[in-house]
């Protein structure tokens, strides 16, 4: 029944203003407001993943969402030259760089949203997982 359903995914913030700012014009993501005041990331394979209000808004103590990308050294450091922090991990089993990247296979990079929502950038292929 859902192996062929396209699954939408969601998750909260406290002000959509500033969360439709971010993922705009920060994160350059394609974000539409619609009728109901959810906001709509559209992703290029043609996914939505949706943001919506809420006043009750506690941010997530997980990764919401992942972003794969070719080069996550280049993709850190764009972030940063937007004034994103990247989260710094010192736990067994999880450590990150001077950069804020866990070194493995594959390697990730933690930030958050305005809401304080956990993002990720995380490195497509194994080829520089390894460093």
């Amino acid at each position: 029944m859902f192996r062929h359903s396209k699954a939408i995914s969601s998750f909260s913030a406290n002000n959509i203003d500033e969360a439709k700012q971010f993922y705009s014009q920060v994160l350059e993501m394609e974000v539409v407001e619609n009728e109901m005041g959810l906001l709509e990331l559209r992703i290029e394979n043609g996914s939505v993943i949706l943001i919506y209000p809420s006043d009750n808004h506690v941010p997530a103590t997980f990764t919401v969402l992942n972003f794969p990308v070719d080069d996550i050294d280049k993709a850190v450091e764009m972030l940063k030259e937007r004034n994103i922090k990247l989260e710094h991990y010192d736990l067994p089993g999880l450590q990150t760089d001077g950069k804020g990247i866990s070194r493995g296979n594959p390697s990730v990079a933690w930030f958050k949203d305005p809401a304080g929502n956990i993002l990720s950038v995380i490195q497509e292929g194994s080829d520089k997982a390894e460093v």
